[in-house]
This record gives structure tokens, C-alpha cells and sequence, in this order.
């Protein structure tokens, strides 16, 4: 009798998982976003959340949860239930760097997580002040050898995308530069625009307008293709520098546990949005690549990221600042 009454509660719930499945979603879904507002991320991410809430017949409840380098909303989610409701915009601070940068991370960035997939890849470019001698990547490396220490270059601060891509890129080169950490990658701009430091790597969006007025000159894009809103600008492997990469993605990720149907559903909705003509064009202007892969290529992906940067964060004894 108790062994009876114990199978059909089993099977109850077992009926009540798949119907919330069938039936997902059917109440407003939580974005955490790990940057604080009007920032990159922003720029790629909300108005994907939108055309989400659409498809889906449900609101995408878009929050933003700054500050930590990105722990604090990866804990927020890694904590949550495994149920579709509340979701990560995946990034590097949350899926890749967290512990090569940190001795204590809240989360396992492998382990508590689902990768559903990567809204899109956004290549760094490394821009000049204009009265850098450096015209080209190759007189950059050309200048740096002749001057070793000499050239400040700037980051958005230590462990950084930025800074990560300018230490890889001297070791490539075997050049000698002086790193000079800001607070953002804001700071970082004004610091090459008034002349206080030489170089910055940085997405596209952070200078596109200063160096579409002349007052930042680009050397070169991360990235295996040309950007279409920088369309004469070379990549790095264009000027002989083959295999160098550098930039930052933007996906989407959920607690671990989440039902795969869940995890499919969304991927299969964000792939239509992303591969619309109209967000191929929004991203393309911004910068960036379209992406929408499957869960198990954005694990790839983060697989080798994780392998690539922590060569280099350990080589340097880089940690977060």
C-alpha cells in the first residue's frame, strides 16, 4: 500500500516536470546581467531579451548586477533554481576568467552552469593616440623592439580582456611595454586620447566614434575577419601576425540542472533572433559577430578560452585588480 502510494507520487511528479517543461515559460524570466547599465553587454544583450519575450510570449525581466568582477550575479544564478527562470548572461568575468583571476570564486564556472548559447563574439581593436610613430602593427613591433619599456599601454585593469590580449600579443612579438591599469575601459580611452598612454585594445563600441572623428588611429582588429563598421581595417593575421585573437563574447547560460527541453527551447528561439537579417545588421554595427551556437560548441568554447588565457595568467602571475 505505502509502496504504491510512493509510485504514484513519483509518477504525479514526474507528469508535473514534463508539463512545467511543456508549458515553459509561463511566468517572467530573470536575466542577470554581470556589468553595470549602458555598458557593452547591454548593447548586445537587451535587444535580444526583448525579441526573446516576444517569441515567447513572456517577459524578460532584464537586471543588472554589477561590481565583484562579475561574482555576484555568477553566484546569483549558480544559486538559483534549475528551473529556465532565472538565467546568466555568460561572459568572460563569469565563464572563463573567474578562477585563473581569483584564489576564492563563489561558483564552479564549469560545474553550476548550462551553456545554452553565444549571442554573438566581439573582437578587440587595438587603437593609437594619432602622434604614436606607429602607423601599422608591424612598425608597432618594429618601434617596440627599438625601444624597449618605452610604450605605455593602457588597459580597463588588471586581468582584464585588454590587458590579457596585450600580454600575449608582447610575448608573441617579444616586445617590452608598460602596462598602465584604469578603472574601465572609459578611463583607459581618455588616457590615449590626452596623450598619457600609447595603445589600448578595446571592443569596437568603447571608441568607434573617435576613431571615425580622427582622433583615435586603429591598428588592427583580433580576429579572423574584417569588421563590416571597419571595413579597411586589417586583422592582425592580414599584417603577418597569424592566429592572434582577442575580444569578448556575450551568451547566455542557466543553473545547472535545468531541464535539457528548456535548455533546447531557448537556444532554438535565440538562434531565429540572431540569425535575422535585422540583428545581423544591429550587431554587425556595433562590432560584432552574430553567434547562436549549439550548448555543447559554447562549452567548446569556453573549454578553449580557459585553455588559451590561463597559459598566459599563469605565465605572468596575473590576478584580478
Amino acid at each position: 500500500m505505502i509502496r504504491a502510494f510512493v509510485i504514484a507520487i513519483l509518477a504525479a511528479a514526474g507528469i508535473s516536470a514534463a508539463f512545467a517543461q511543456d508549458n515553459y515559460p509561463n511566468r517572467p524570466i530573470r536575466w542577470i546581467i554581470p556589468y553595470a547599465p549602458g555598458g557593452g553587454t547591454d548593447v548586445i544583450a537587451r535587444p535580444i531579451a526583448q525579441k526573446l519575450g516576444e517569441a515567447l510570449g513572456q517577459t524578460i525581466v532584464y537586471e543588472n548586477h554589477g561590481g565583484g568582477g562579475g561574482l555576484i550575479a555568477g553566484e546569483m544564478v549558480a544559486k538559483a533554481a534549475p528551473d529556465g527562470y532565472t538565467l546568466l548572461v555568460a561572459a568572460d568575468n563569469t565563464n572563463v576568467f573567474p578562477t585563473l583571476l581569483y584564489d576564492k570564486v563563489p561558483f564552479d564556472p564549469v560545474k553550476d552552469f548550462l551553456p545554452i548559447t553565444n549571442f554573438a563574439d566581439v573582437p578587440n581593436v587595438l587603437v593609437a593616440r594619432p602622434s604614436f610613430p606607429a602607423k601599422t602593427i608591424q612598425d608597432l613591433v618594429a618601434y617596440g623592439k627599438a625601444n624597449p619599456g618605452k610604450i605605455n599601454w593602457a588597459s580597463s585593469g588588471n586581468g582584464a580582456g585588454g590587458h590579457l590580449a596585450l600580454t600575449l600579443f608582447s610575448d608573441m612579438v617579444g616586445i617590452k611595454v608598460v602596462h598602465v591599469p584604469y578603472k574601465g575601459a572609459g578611463p583607459a580611452m581618455t588616457a590615449v586620447l590626452g596623450g598619457e598612454t600609447d595603445l589600448l585594445f578595446a571592443n569596437t563600441g568603447v571608441f568607434l566614434s573617435q576613431i571615425k572623428a580622427g582622433k583615435l588611429r586603429p591598428l588592427g582588429v583580433a580576429a579572423k575577419k574584417r569588421l563590416a563598421v571597419l571595413p579597411d581595417l586589417p586583422t592582425f593575421e592580414e599584417m603577418g601576425y597569424p592566429g592572434f585573437e582577442s575580444g569578448s563574447f556575450y551568451g547566455l547560460a542557466a543553473p545547472a540542472g535545468t531541464p535539457r527541453p528548456i535548455i533546447n527551447k531557448l537556444q532554438a528561439e535565440i538562434a531565429k533572433i540572431i540569425h535575422s537579417p535585422e540583428s545581423q545588421a544591429r550587431l554587425e554595427s556595433v562590432g560584432a559577430f552574430g553567434v547562436a551556437n549549439t550548448p555543447e560548441e559554447f562549452t567548446e568554447y569556453f573549454r578553449r578560452k580557459v585553455e588559451i588565457w590561463g597559459k598566459i595568467i599563469r605565465a605572468h602571475g596575473i590576478k584580478a585588480g
